[in-house]
């Protein structure tokens, strides 16, 4: 098989031989030169013709953000994964990153020990080469973030197939959904970017969003969709009430889910520093088992692009409790795992592209 060739793009020595040698030690990944800055990345890119390249955003001569714009003119650019600090200014670049095509991004070690730094790394460069290398594949943008058609159908949906495990209860849908809940992981900011905007601002209902992110960067998430929707998005705050037309993005590094007010009525935000799950925080499954409690019959979930299972345990309790689940379709995912796990289970009730998702969601709630 052949293997996945790698460039390693950082200003710090320190940085290109830790990731050099954590990459050495991934099974079928070949690390095939360094560069120091995003100029002498672009002559390594046209000589080495690498698959991917791990991109360091701050740089002399010319940054991460720069080497991503000249590639995009490259007719066969390599993935990107973009390496980022745990800052404002940071996150932000982080965005432009995404919006260039970037396939997905990891935070630099905070820890100033060594042993410490590498084993973070590690554990975040691992499953992003695994969720690359089931990347669908891609044409136009950098390799990774442009689903290719595929000779199926846009509309083509697969068959799905029953629930496992516990059978459906008697719970039915109770007419229109009156909240939206989302699950979202790698390939989420341009997915969101991209459906999010095409729900219109008298939706009537809020959108609450986990979208798997560190600190920091769901709030320029947040701003960066806020200032492309019709609808209001922000970040969520703990103990705030839920209201229509305003998206609830997940707040990084923490959980989030729906509690009672103490009129038994309306509905709050409670954000807690819950330990993680599916080695999320926040959680999929966390915030879509809490919507269940409250919206019995009453809501549409929303399984999208991502590697791993996160979601599939909270959309079986949702469909227990009456929910309309929507999947995002194979073709039009980065990484088809999450929506894969939850049709694999049997709890979604209509798959479909990333163009047709808000039309969905609309149609759920509107009637």
């Amino acid at each position: 098989m052949k293997k996945l060739r790698i460039l390693v793009v950082d200003d710090t020595i320190v940085y290109r031989k830790v990731v050099s040698d954590i990459l050495g030690e991934i099974p079928g990944v070949e690390v095939v030169g360094v560069a120091h800055n995003g100029k002498i990345a672009l002559d390594k890119i046209r000589m080495l013709k690498p698959d991917l390249i791990t991109l360091d955003i701050e740089m002399p001569v010319m940054n991460g953000i720069d080497a991503l714009e000249a590639m995009q003119k490259m007719p066969s650019p390599p993935g990107v994964i973009m390496l980022s600090t745990l800052t404002t200014e940071g996150s932000e670049m982080t965005m432009r990153a995404l919006e260039l095509g970037a396939f997905d991004f990891i935070l630099k070690p905070q820890s100033t020990n060594p042993t410490e730094g590498k084993n973070h790394l590690k554990n975040a460069l691992k499953p992003v080469i695994s969720a690359f290398k089931l990347r669908r594949p891609t044409v136009g943008k950098l390799s990774g973030n442009t689903p290719q058609k595929q000779t199926r159908t846009a509309n083509a949906r697969p068959a799905l197939k029953p629930m496992l495990g516990k059978p459906r209860t008697a719970v039915k849908r109770r007419g229109k959904s009156e909240i939206v809940t989302i699950g979202i992981s790698t390939g989420g900011p341009n997915a969101l970017t991209a459906m999010l905007p095409k729900l219109p601002k008298d939706i009537g209902v809020p959108i609450l969003v986990v979208q798997h992110m560190p600190p920091v960067f769901t709030a320029s998430l947040a701003s960066s969709l806020n200032k492309k929707c019709a609808l209001e998005v922000k970040e969520a705050v703990d103990r705030e009430p839920i209201k229509p037309n305003v998206v609830y993005i997940a707040p990084g590094g923490k959980q989030m889910k729906l509690s009672a007010a103490t009129d038994g009525v309306d509905r709050l935000i409670k954000i807690t520093n819950d330990p993680p799950e599916n080695s999320c925080k926040p959680a999929v499954d966390y915030l879509f088992r809490s919507v269940g409690d409250y919206f019995v019959g009453r809501t549409t979930a929303v399984i999208m692009t991502g590697m791993g299972s996160d979601g599939t345990k909270g959309l079986q309790v949702l469909k227990n409790k009456g929910a309309f689940v929507i999947g995002q379709d194979e073709s039009s995912c980065v990484v088809y795992g999450m929506p894969k796990a939850a049709a694999d289970a049997g709890v979604i009730d209509t798959v479909c592209p990333l163009t047709k998702i808000a039309a969905e969601i609309v149609k759920s709630v509107k009637g």
